[in-house]
């Protein structure tokens, strides 16, 4: 019998294929959190339709609407603007939402404690990215020794981000690969209908898919 493992799916595209990476080696167990963010309702129907056609039987959606309250970012403050896509690296962009991973990561590991999960999956990058600073390797490393320190002496919980160190275009092969339903995910900051090709993850999206060779399977507005 397979080891339960919690994937943070938000609907992306990363955290789809860091799911069918965690599907070879375990049991799925799948976890999706509202904020109030602008694709909100997309998202959910991505991540839905993702845990469905892995035939997760343990999911589970909560609101931390409170981040929307918090403001700080983008993806939640309509004044603010959601950046189109830049090779300037030198800022982290505005559509960072302060310590989220934080949040997200603490939701799975009291649910890990209940459900006896040893590993929670992240779909999180640092090499091909936005730069956020909650997405480090160093981030991870330090929050597993939080962890440890912070749960029951026989829980043994670690974070996995498999994905961290590689490419959008590495990625995308990898899915194809393990066959993820790549065309199931959503991956616009801005739009819940038609993805707009112009916000920051869009481009980093089809920047991918053109490296890879391949053919993005979901629509866009414009490139």
């Amino acid at each position: 019998m397979k080891e339960l493992a919690i994937v943070l799916v938000s609907g992306g595209l990363d955290s789809c294929v860091t799911a069918a990476i965690a599907k070879e080696e375990y049991e799925l167990a799948m976890l999706h959190v509202n904020y109030g963010h602008r694709t909100e309702k997309r998202e959910l129907k991505a991540f839905e339709d993702i845990a469905s056609y892995y035939g997760v039987k343990h999911r589970l959606v909560v609101s931390i609407e409170h981040l929307k309250q918090i403001g700080g970012s983008s993806l939640i403050d309509r004044n603010m603007d959601i950046p189109e896509y830049t090779l300037e690296k030198k800022r982290i962009p505005s559509t960072y939402v302060p310590f989220r991973n934080t949040h997200l990561i603490a939701i799975a590991v009291s649910w890990g404690e209940v459900i006896g999960a040893k590993k929670i999956f992240i779909g999180a990058m640092e090499e091909d990215s936005s730069g956020y600073p909650d997405c480090r390797e160093e981030y991870f490393k330090a929050y597993n020794h939080l962890i440890a320190l912070g749960t029951r002496p026989e829980t043994h919980i670690e974070i996995v981000a498999p994905i961290i160190h590689m490419r959008k275009a590495e990625v995308i092969k990898r899915g194809v690969e393990l066959k993820a339903p790549l065309h199931l995910t959503w991956s616009c900051y801005q739009s819940d209908d038609i993805a707009c090709g112009k916000c920051e993850s869009c481009k980093l999206r089809l920047r991918g898919f053109t490296e890879a060779g391949l053919k993005d399977p979901i629509p866009y507005k414009s490139y």
